[in-house]
């Protein structure tokens, strides 16, 4: 090895670039590690247009680093087939034309072996190129990973959302795991509410400030937030029951055109995965059917159904500035996927205002999903990541049991069409000051 090659990898960024080796073999680890138990007839399934079979994760978050690290900037690299390109773009209509999302469940093949044969052809060429980078390029190769490696954390979460549908489809009501971490046996205690000053808020990520945040987080910018309050804990199962018991579903008070017009059309009782067993209520999770927990957060509802509680209750969804005024001054302490429970969970009533607000459930917003001030996509291919979604969409803050933890933080946005109910979804309520 001759001086030169010895300094240019000795330089700080080759070691960053090593850094971000070992950061990027334990996301992928990760993800092979939440398809461990499943069984190869599993990864074929798609219960429903919004939900892709596992096999397609697999393939598709390693197409993300081919498609948009390797064949850029690798020298030697060469794909083991030409025809991912085509099976595994999800919605990067600049790169190529994507199989349509509604038939992944008809690519049989590649096989299961075949994708992780993939995963494992990808991460060797990863290994290879972080290990030594060409310089020139090293700087935008490392902006890459470092978006491919949340992007695969968010597939992750899609994951756990997608099997359990999966799972939920079988009449014999399979169990991906018997070995989750128990539920709490705490109770929620009384909703108590906790009052903010009107006042200029900052709202979105600070880019001066270290850390990764997404495009639709960045144009950090003043916003004028009236006086609020808002729980101090998302609305729980028992609360949710009760919305239930009254007529919630079988009367239009409360709801919006749309959100009524959905429960007509879904036949909507209950949220998501709930069934009735003589006179208690069930709910598939992924440790399989179990009785609802009542002093959990209610989980699996729509935006519509979250809209149409808050009417009932009296209050209001909080706005996402709200959210995130208070959020910004809460530890990011929660039940996320580290936990293991993979389920919301009661917890521990807090003293300290506004009490929890990461983990169990992404929280329901009164916000459309918009751009902020000054907000500038991407360049190139990988702008299509979020603006392009920027249309009939809301907002939902705080990560959920199937988060990574280190994967949220107070000014993440995620997004979801308001009838959506697959996600690990739930709410708080919030309401305008009382003199």
């Amino acid at each position: 090895m001759s001086p030169a090659q010895d300094l240019a990898i000795e330089t700080p960024d080759s070691i960053h670039a090593k850094e971000w080796l070992r950061a990027y073999q334990r996301v992928r680890a990760a993800t092979e590690m939440i398809c461990a138990p499943l069984h190869k007839e599993d990864y074929m399934v798609q219960s429903m247009s919004d939900v892709s079979p596992p096999k397609w994760h697999l393939a598709h978050v390693s197409w993300f680093f081919e498609a948009f690290i390797l064949e850029p900037f690798h020298p030697a690299y060469q794909t083991l087939d030409p025809a991912y390109d085509y099976l595994f773009n999800s919605y990067y209509e600049t790169h190529g034309t994507p199989f349509p999302r509604s038939d992944r469940g008809m690519i049989s093949r590649p096989t299961v072996d075949d994708v992780y044969r993939y995963r494992a052809h990808i991460d060797r060429a990863m290994e290879e190129l972080l290990n030594d980078p060409p310089q020139e390029h090293l700087p935008e190769i490392l902006r890459r990973v470092e978006l491919g490696l949340p992007h695969e954390q968010q597939h992750q979460e899609l994951l756990f959302m997608d099997i359990k549908h999966i799972l939920a489809q079988n009449p014999l009501g399979p169990v991906y795991r018997d070995d989750l971490a128990p539920p709490s046996a705490l109770e929620a205690g009384e909703l108590r509410w906790h009052g903010y000053p009107a006042g200029v808020r900052l709202i979105g990520h600070d880019e001066a400030e270290k850390g990764f945040a997404y495009d639709n987080e960045m144009g950090r910018h003043r916003q004028f937030v009236e006086a609020f309050q808002i729980t101090d804990r998302p609305v729980t199962n028992g609360e949710f029951l009760a919305f239930m018991q009254a007529g919630g579903y079988d009367r239009p008070d409360h709801w919006l055109a749309d959100g009524w017009a959905t429960v007509k059309t879904e036949g909507w009782k209950s949220p998501l995965y709930w069934v009735e067993r003589d006179g208690i209520w069930h709910h598939f999770t992924l440790g399989g059917l179990v009785p609802v927990d009542l002093n959990a957060p209610v989980c699996h509802v729509s935006f519509f159904e979250a809209e149409a509680y808050a009417q009932w209750a009296g209050a209001r969804l909080p706005t996402e500035a709200e959210w995130e005024a208070v959020a910004g001054d809460v530890p990011m302490q929660g039940n996320f996927v580290e936990q293991d429970h993979l389920q919301p969970v009661a917890a521990a009533v807090l003293t300290e205002v506004p009490g929890q607000m990461f983990g169990d459930v992404w929280e329901w917003t009164g916000s459309a999903y918009r751009p902020y001030p000054g907000f500038k996509t991407l360049p190139g291919s990988l702008g299509e990541y979020n603006g392009k979604f920027m249309s009939g969409q809301m907002v939902l803050r705080g990560g959920c049991c199937a988060t990574p933890e280190d994967h949220i933080r107070p000014t993440y946005r995620n997004f979801f069409p308001p009838h959506a109910r697959w996600a690990f979804s739930g709410f708080r309520l919030a309401q305008e000051a009382r003199a």
